[in-house]
């Protein structure tokens, strides 16, 4: 799936806006590290690779910008136990 991924610098997180809706991924970065911090989709709009989607485009920001992850959101952690390609992104501590 094809999406437009906005960071919203002002409420610190990414967006994606989806027929007049926003599904959202909240972070903090600090030390060169992204914490992500939660990740939510409008219920209607569920189950159709719109977090998958949105996960690979930070995932692949955050390597282009040499810095590490942190997940505190359990969605971008199991996304990265199916795809152990981004795992060396992934900080230590």
């Amino acid at each position: 799936m094809e999406i437009e991924l906005i960071d919203n610098k002002d409420k610190s997180r990414f967006e994606v806006e989806i027929e007049d809706k926003m599904a959202i991924m909240d972070y903090k970065k600090k030390d060169n590290k992204l914490y992500i911090l939660h990740t939510e989709v409008p219920k209607e709009f569920e189950g159709k690779g719109i977090a998958s989607a949105m996960v690979k485009k930070v995932l692949n920001l955050i390597k282009e910008k040499d810095m590490k992850l942190v997940s505190l959101c359990p969605f971008v952690s199991g996304y990265i136990k199916r795809h152990p390609e981004y795992k060396s992104l992934v900080a230590n501590a």
